[in-house]
């Protein structure tokens, strides 16, 4: 059972960036899928979750209107599609899974991926 974040690099501000998040040895089907960053000195952030049924849930107010949160079911892979990105959007990014809603407390995420860094610079 894995999750593995991928997409990440570096952006100007008001570029974009699609992040993936892929699994292996399970299938996303059945569970919400949330993304999460974190900032150098920060603590760790919800920013949007995508339930089992593909409802979205924003945790990060600044991300509203600039993200938003998809899934394939055929590659069993969820995107986070982030436009008109700003330099604090700079962090790693993380995924990670709950059965089968998203959840208002973050603690109830129970399988991580590895994150990927974002880095939105001139």
């Amino acid at each position: 059972v894995q999750l593995q974040a991928s997409g990440g690099g570096l952006v100007q501000p008001g570029g974009s960036l699609t992040l993936s998040c892929a699994a292996s040895g399970f299938t996303l089907d059945y569970y919400a899928i949330g993304w999460f960053r974190q900032a150098p000195g920060k603590e760790r952030e919800g920013v949007l979750c995508i339930s089992s049924s593909d409802r979205s849930t924003y945790y990060a107010d600044s991300v509203k209107g600039r993200f938003t949160i998809s899934r394939d079911k055929a590659k069993n892979t969820v995107y986070l599609q982030m436009n008109s990105l700003r330099p604090e959007d700079t962090a790693v990014y993380y995924c990670a899974t709950v059965p089968p809603e998203c959840p208002d407390s973050l603690d109830e995420y129970d399988s991580w991926g590895q994150g990927t860094q974002v880095t939105v610079s001139s």
